[in-house]
């Protein structure tokens, strides 16, 4: 699913217009990744979590050169789903 069929979705089921369903959708998504950028995680309670994860410095080796690199700590964004959506899907995809 694209970002333009989730906005047909809540049009239709709505009766909003898709330019303002589209314009929610986006300040939705610029809102999470200002937070994430500033280092807040997002909680949608029943749905998940946009977090930060921290990856720890590693040794990690270039194949085509042969060299050794360390590659240094470093974050990123993940999401976490929440327990209940998890077992809905679990329990509904075939």
């Amino acid at each position: 699913m694209t970002k333009a069929d989730i906005v047909n979705e809540i049009s239709k089921n709505t009766g909003i217009e898709k330019i303002t369903v589209l314009k929610t959708v986006e300040a939705f998504m610029d809102t999470v990744k200002d937070s994430l950028e500033s280092g807040k995680n997002v909680y949608l309670r029943g749905f998940g979590s946009f977090i930060i994860k921290k990856r720890a410095e590693k040794t990690a080796r270039n194949i085509s050169k042969n060299t050794t690199i360390i590659i240094p700590e470093h974050f990123i964004p993940a999401f976490k789903p929440a327990k209940t959506f998890v077992s809905k899907v679990k329990n509904n995809v075939k």
